[in-house]
């Protein structure tokens, strides 16, 4: 690559030119991958890996701490602790309880492979159809270890996603060394990501949550693409970093059922790179080849599952493979042909992209997750809906746009300054960049005779640079989305304040870029602000986590003891999706419905129980609940007389405007109840 490569010095330069691009200083952390070693660089790389572990073991401490003391979660009975897995979250881990609790481990798989209590009248693979193999591994390891005596089985699972923030932690903190080339920036990076817990992470009260999971493993995939895109990087790394970008995606995709729109935008970013000349072309295949065999992968362990196969990144990925292949001649010619060229090429990838989406989705008849995409065709606009998941999605705070007092509170921690001045100067690096490869310098990145670049931006600052911006976007639209931006954000700003790069642009733009100030001020600027950080929000820290506070739900514990205790075990329970999770994990009834949304028949099945709201003649809602195996049904006041939505966003309004009854309505159903009750649904 023309802007990567080192260049010959030639005599008679300008000596203005040359202090724009000051040689790297002579400190052991700044050298490149092909540097020699020095004796110092040992003790400097041992401190910076004790460093790493020590802040990643301080984030899972201090989340830990935070989720006891927020609960009392050691004082409190079993059922109160199964209780605080709210939602979704008490789904995924009554299947470890599940495990735990079957006579053996192929007894236990056998239970989860034909499932007939999480879908009444239905049998269903729970591998399959959810993303619950580290419930399943996990089950497997305590039972296999020898804690069972001193260690609670819910203890040992949320300790595990506990212990996953320290990866996910340290995994930012190898990202922002490699970039910067220091390990100051992987502490600063690490230390934003601890304060800046509202918005990086929510692991302390969302334990089982799909992301927990899977985020450590992507961010562990990110650092391993970066240290596979360093220049000068010999053959024997780049097999172990490309290994461990293979072995990080298929867990990043194993355990999130989102995998294959993650990997969409990853595989745009490296797209985007190719066609800029950024990346040589056998890493761009390579690493296209291990997001497939992933996926493939996958799609193998999940029973076939083919709502995988239906992938847009799969798609995608294939296309740009097959489109590459016969367009050999993309990368030659001068600007305006090039430019030509790849407009077309882009054309062809995103028509084949689409094609083969449709076609496979049609021959495989895939309709699970078509309520994303109607999601995101109402979400821009794109022609009014009256569909009832999607208007679900866009009436909920999660799915709308991110906040502004987001960027407040990154502005307080100083994460968003360095971070906006990074990405403001890099993008016209990059802009700048990818001009000069444009206009001739083809794949090899080779240049007229005479002409000498005066900056140059590495592959993998380039990858992580589309990657935050990409993922920004997304976290921008989408709030539930931002804590795939805001670690990344954490571990760019670091490397902003510490990249050579950057100093070298800021110091030769005012003509003092000698290498003893390059070495100052990429030292001196991290020290000093991490102390600041010290001394302003360590003591918040541990007055937060000196607070002390008690779960407390008496209704509900009362609820699930009545269950438990009053009703037959093969009793069928209807009601909302986030309450009938904590109904099969307390009390191991089935369930008409549940929140893993990702299936088009449980779709149309929880739209027709939530009929019990709906303005609808008691003997169609009796109905649709005895065609759903009900047995009980469960109406909930704080879903009767909602306050959290507004007018046209409440459960009620959402059903009546499906129904076509319009926007108003009244929940006659539940107008003489105040509070939660039970119905028997007569036989």
């Amino acid at each position: 690559m023309s802007a990567l490569k080192q260049r010959k010095s030639v005599k008679g330069k300008d000596p203005g030119l040359e202090s724009r691009k000051p040689e790297a200083p002579e400190d052991p952390s700044t050298r490149t991958p092909a540097g020699d070693w020095t004796w110092w660089m040992v003790p400097w790389t041992a401190a910076g890996a004790t460093v790493a572990v020590a802040l990643g073991l301080l984030s899972c401490i201090y989340v830990a701490t935070l989720h006891e003391n927020d609960l009392w979660f050691s004082n409190i009975k079993e059922v109160e602790r199964e209780i605080s897995f709210r939602t979704e979250c008490g789904l995924y881990y009554s299947y470890y309880k599940q495990m735990l609790r079957a006579p053996s481990i192929q007894e236990g798989l056998l239970q989860l492979i034909q499932d007939n209590v999480t879908e009444s009248k239905r049998t269903i693979n729970i591998l399959q159809r959810m993303n619950i193999y580290q419930e399943v591994f996990l089950s497997i390891l305590y039972r296999l270890l020898p804690v069972q005596e001193y260690l609670e089985p819910i203890y040992f699972y949320i300790y595990t996603v506990f212990a996953l923030q320290a990866v996910y932690v340290i995994a930012l903190y190898i990202t922002s060394w490699l970039l910067s080339d220091s390990w100051l920036a992987g502490a600063l990076a690490a230390v934003w990501y601890i304060i800046n817990r509202v918005d990086t992470t929510r692991v302390e009260f969302t334990i089982s949550l799909r992301e927990n999971w899977s985020l450590p493993f992507f961010a562990l995939q990110v650092a391993s693409i970066t240290y596979y895109l360093r220049p000068q990087l010999k053959p024997l790394p780049q097999k172990v970093a490309l290994w461990l970008t293979f072995l990080s995606t298929l867990w990043f995709c194993l355990t999130w059922q989102f995998n294959q729109f993650i990997l969409l935008i990853q595989a745009l970013v490296v797209f985007a790179l190719d066609c800029l000349d950024f990346i040589e072309p056998r890493k761009v295949t390579l690493l296209y080849l291990v997001q497939v065999c992933s996926l493939l992968l996958v799609w193998l362990l999940q029973f076939c599952n083919t709502m995988i196969l239906g992938s847009l990144a799969l798609s995608f990925i294939i296309s740009v493979l097959f489109v590459k292949h016969f367009q050999t001649k993309l990368k030659t010619g001068g600007l305006m042909v090039r430019m030509g060229k790849l407009c077309v090429h882009v054309l062809l990838v995103l028509v084949m992209t689409f094609t083969i989406n449709y076609l496979t989705k049609k021959v495989l008849q895939l309709s699970s997750d078509e309520h994303i995409y109607k999601f995101i065709k109402a979400k821009l606009g794109l022609g009014l809906t009256r569909d009832f998941d999607a208007k679900l999605y866009l009436c909920e705070e999660a799915f709308g746009l991110l906040p502004l007092d987001t960027f407040e509170r990154l502005t307080t921690t100083l994460v968003l300054y360095p971070y906006l001045c990074a990405l403001a100067i890099l993008l016209v690096v990059l802009v700048a960049i990818s001009l000069v490869h444009l206009s001739g310098s083809g794949c090899s990145g080779a240049q007229s005779e005479g002409v000498e670049h005066r900056i140059h931006m590495r592959p993998d600052v380039a990858y992580n640079l589309l990657h935050t911006v990409l993922f920004g976007l997304l976290a921008l639209s989408t709030m539930r989305m931002k804590y795939l931006w805001t670690g990344h954000m954490c571990m760019f700003a670091a490397y902003g304040v510490c990249g050579r790069e950057l100093w070298g642009i800021c110091l030769g733009a005012l003509r003092c870029n000698t290498q003893t100030k390059l070495r100052i001020v990429r030292y001196a600027a991290p020290s000093l602000l991490l102390a600041f950080l010290y001394f302003k929000f360590w003591p918040k820290i541990k007055e937060e986590v000196s607070e002390l506070r008690e779960f407390y739900d008496p209704d509900t514990v009362e609820l699930m003891t009545w269950i438990s205790s009053k009703t037959p075990s093969t009793a069928v329970f209807a009601g909302s999706m986030q309450l009938l999770a904590g109904i099969k994990l307390c009390t191991g009834r089935a369930l008409t419905n549940h929140p893993h949304y990702e299936d088009r028949a449980l779709r149309e099945r929880t739209q027709q129980v939530y009929q019990i709201y709906a303005r609808r003649a008691p003997e169609d809602v009796h109905r649709a609940l005895r065609a759903a195996g009900a047995d009980y049904v469960i109406l909930e006041d704080s879903i009767c007389y909602e306050r959290r939505h507004g007018r046209g966003c409440r459960l009620r309004d959402l059903l009546d405007v499906a129904n076509g009854h319009g926007h108003t309505t009244q929940c006659k159903q539940c107008a003489s109840s105040t509070n939660e009750e039970l119905w028997r649904q007569p036989q």
